[in-house]
């Protein structure tokens, strides 16, 4: 089994020495026995790989770049896996290893199809066969997004009498007045920014490859059009948060482009949530968004005006500050936070592997 200490430090050797062992399960002139004993390699690669991102000292390793490096590792191993079964030959019977049965989700739709014999005559006696059973696999499927047109008709209608009246049903609202887009189209551009990281001038790519041609200049009036509408819902949920007896807040960084010097500037987003239902809590669980160019103690002062209750936080100390200047809120601090210190002192210290068992008592 491969140790951590075998791994080296750096993500780009590390994905070398992948690499290497993919392309020697490649060349498949040896025994089935060996290439099984090289995917089991690459598999114990990624394990520990795993283990030495979340150790102590794989907090120096980039996020990012820890991902693209496993999405090669993972992408190694199942260009591997494909080329052994292509090229071993499969036992009479045999199922692959991996199977995802049963494990879909129950909404999707599903969509039949039989795969039957063409003779349904005994092979021996000539007799008609009859169906004892049946093997059922589910395969998840796409169908591509496709772009399509909704026509609105409003007829017009004038009285034969007097020539004079002419009665049309108004026209619907639209987010975009005398625009193409329809409301879902502007939340698939809203989503596809802000939840999937997509720009708008990849999407705009994206949309002319099916013939559609979209400025990124016009998704972005329908993105700042859209959150004009919503700003009104981002506001109620904030006044609805800041009215509930416990909240969680908490502050990410995000880098964000500076216009005109090609470069990112780092911005942070306030997340403000509660949720009661596991104590029990009737009313339904809330999060807020907020974003803010630096990360001042004045920020959760504007975002958290009149609230009083528990506001459950990191150890960042503006919330502390913001406690000293407002007696009504009362601060409840993160276990992992807390748990962190007492875990690093816990092989040397009794006490602080005491405090670990209380705590762990707890849940």
């Amino acid at each position: 089994m491969l140790m951590e200490a075998d791994l080296p430090d750096d993500v780009d050797a590390l994905r070398a020495l992948v690499l290497e062992q993919a392309r020697a399960l490649a060349d498949l002139t040896d025994a089935k026995g060996k290439a099984d004993a090289r995917i089991e390699r690459l598999q114990a690669i990624i394990e520990a790989f795993q283990r030495h991102r979340f150790g102590r000292k794989s907090e120096q390793l980039d996020p990012d770049q820890f991902e693209l490096a496993l999405e090669d590792i993972e992408t190694a191993l199942g260009s591997a896996q494909a080329a052994r079964d292509a090229a071993l030959p499969k036992a009479k019977g045999e199922r692959p290893r991996k199977t995802n049965r049963g494990a879909l989700p129950a909404h999707l739709e599903r969509i039949e199809q039989v795969v039957d014999v063409e003779d349904k005559a005994c092979p021996c006696c000539a007799g008609a066969l009859h169906q004892i059973g049946e093997d059922v696999a589910e395969r998840l499927d796409v169908v591509p997004t496709t772009f399509r047109v909704l026509v609105t008709r409003r007829p017009r209608y004038g009285c034969r009498s007097c020539e004079s009246a002419v009665v049309q049903a108004p026209a619907p609202a639209r987010i975009v007045e005398g625009g193409i887009p329809t409301e879902a189209l502007i939340a698939q551009v809203l989503v596809s920014k802000y939840a999937d990281h997509l720009p708008l001038y990849r999407q705009a790519q994206i949309y002319a490859r099916q013939g559609i041609q979209l400025d990124r200049s016009t998704l972005a009036d329908w993105v700042g059009r859209a959150a004009w509408y919503l700003r009104p819902l981002r506001d109620h949920i904030l006044e609805r948060l800041r009215r509930s007896e416990r909240l969680f807040a908490d502050e990410t960084t995000a880098p964000v482009l500076e216009p005109g010097r090609r470069k990112t500037k780092t911005g942070q987003i306030w997340t403000y949530a509660c949720d009661d239902r596991p104590w029990g809590g009737s009313d339904p669980p809330m999060v807020a968004y907020v974003y803010a160019a630096d990360r001042k103690t004045e920020r959760p002062e504007a975002h958290l005006h009149g609230f009083a209750g528990i506001l459950q936080v990191d150890g960042y100390g503006a919330y502390a500050a913001l406690a000293r200047r407002h007696q009504q809120i009362r601060l409840a601090f993160c276990w992992a936070h807390v748990r962190r210190k007492f875990y690093e002192l816990a092989e040397s210290s009794p006490v602080a592997a005491d405090v670990l068992r209380h705590v762990a008592s707890l849940y």
